[in-house]
């Protein structure tokens, strides 16, 4: 037996109504703006197709050495071997050497800063004992970041047929980055990095361009053009931006700019929700509580235009029939929100308590009234 339960509910007014503004055209083959809070796409062009990424694989590569630091198995001030391999690496480098002592720490630096392949591959041995084994684990942390147009052969981004990822892609592990290692995101926005002797520049053009940019990764080959992953913070939002194929360094950073600052100027974020504020009160069957409140345990927000609508609406549906036992966080019906009557998308509601089994008299008599509801 089921049965839905739906309620309306209007949930604030906008000021005016504003025109939409479109995005940019930009001088690149594939782009994406993404809000870091809400995961929402303000602007693409061929977000999903496969491209080339060059060196912005170092970004994985980067994401799965912070989760070695924060688990513990690899430490800071940890000595590495430099292998023949990592040591003869062609393209960019940090100038390792196999008898000078280099640390998991410096070789972090070398990866973001100097975009070194030779740290990608020395970090890749020692983590996984091989640059293959280590592209095992980047495509599993691929998959679980649920980039589902990604691929990698290798930790350094040097061209392969089977290397490859998306503009979408590339946002999901950027903001995952800032999100799951703050403590090591801050090294992004070093400007420079001395190793060997050898002062080499940060290649992110935007680091110098706007104080608000505090990352991410450049990349850059004869068959991917210049391509910049990049974030900014101003106030309390952060976006990320990808631009991929553009023509020149300065083409894809100007390019970056102007995405967003689309982004700031024309959206805003709103918080709809706090943590644990009940949007409604569901039915619960066979429970010593006959109703559950339901909403979110985090704060609940989206990025909407700005002035674009001068109302929000949001569905609320229970899945009905709700049966006992229920817990906290059990997802137990839906939100649907729009803007202007446009769909913006739909989002899980949860359980704000949990809520037992009631005893054999107040489960018989709902048993009953569930019966006469279903004839």
């Amino acid at each position: 037996m089921r049965f839905l339960i739906a309620v309306l509910v209007s949930l604030f007014s906008l000021s005016a109504l504003a025109q939409t503004v479109p995005p940019p055209a930009l001088a690149a083959k594939a782009w994406a703006l993404v809000d870091h809070a809400t995961g929402q796409t303000l602007a693409e062009k061929d977000a999903d197709a496969r491209i080339e990424p060059a060196s912005l694989t170092k970004l994985m590569t980067a994401y799965i050495t912070f989760s070695k630091l924060k688990e513990g198995s690899l430490k800071p001030d940890q000595v590495v071997p430099v292998s023949t391999k990592a040591w003869r690496m062609e393209g960019s480098r940090m100038f390792i050497e196999p008898n000078k002592p280099v640390s998991v720490d410096e070789l972090i630096r070398g990866v973001i800063v100097q975009s070194g392949n030779d740290a990608c591959v020395a970090l890749a041995e020692t983590i996984a004992g091989s640059e293959e084994a280590f592209a095992a684990l980047m495509n599993r942390e691929a998959q679980r970041l649920g980039m589902t147009n990604t691929h990698f052969t290798n930790s350094t981004g040097l061209p392969d047929p089977q290397l490859y990822t998306s503009a979408r892609d590339l946002a999901v592990l950027a903001s995952a980055i800032v999100r799951d290692f703050p403590e090591y995101y801050g090294l992004y926005s070093l400007k420079e990095f001395t190793y060997n002797g050898i002062k080499q520049p940060n290649r992110n053009r935007l680091l110098y361009m706007d104080p608000s940019v505090d990352g991410m990764k450049t990349g850059h080959t004869s068959s991917a053009g210049y391509c910049l992953v990049s974030t900014a913070r101003r106030g309390e939002r952060r976006l990320v931006s990808v631009v991929l194929g553009a023509a020149s360094d300065s083409v894809r950073a100007q390019e970056s700019l102007k995405l967003l600052n689309f982004g700031y100027q024309f959206y805003e974020t709103v918080k709809l929700y706090s943590a644990d504020e009940a949007l409604s009160k569901f039915r619960v069957w066979k429970g010593k509580l006959n109703e559950l409140p339901v909403g979110f345990t985090k704060d609940f927000a989206l990025t909407v235009p700005k002035e674009a609508a001068n109302k929000i609406q949001v569905s609320l549906e229970s899945r009905q029939p709700l049966v006992a036992p229920l817990q906290r966080g059990q997802e137990v019906g839906t939100l649907t929100v729009a803007v202007d009557g446009k769909p913006l998308g739909q989002y899980p509601v949860v359980a704000l308590q949990d809520v037992e089994v009631a005893g054999f008299f107040g489960r018989l008599w709902d048993a009953i009234v569930m019966f006469f509801k279903s004839l």
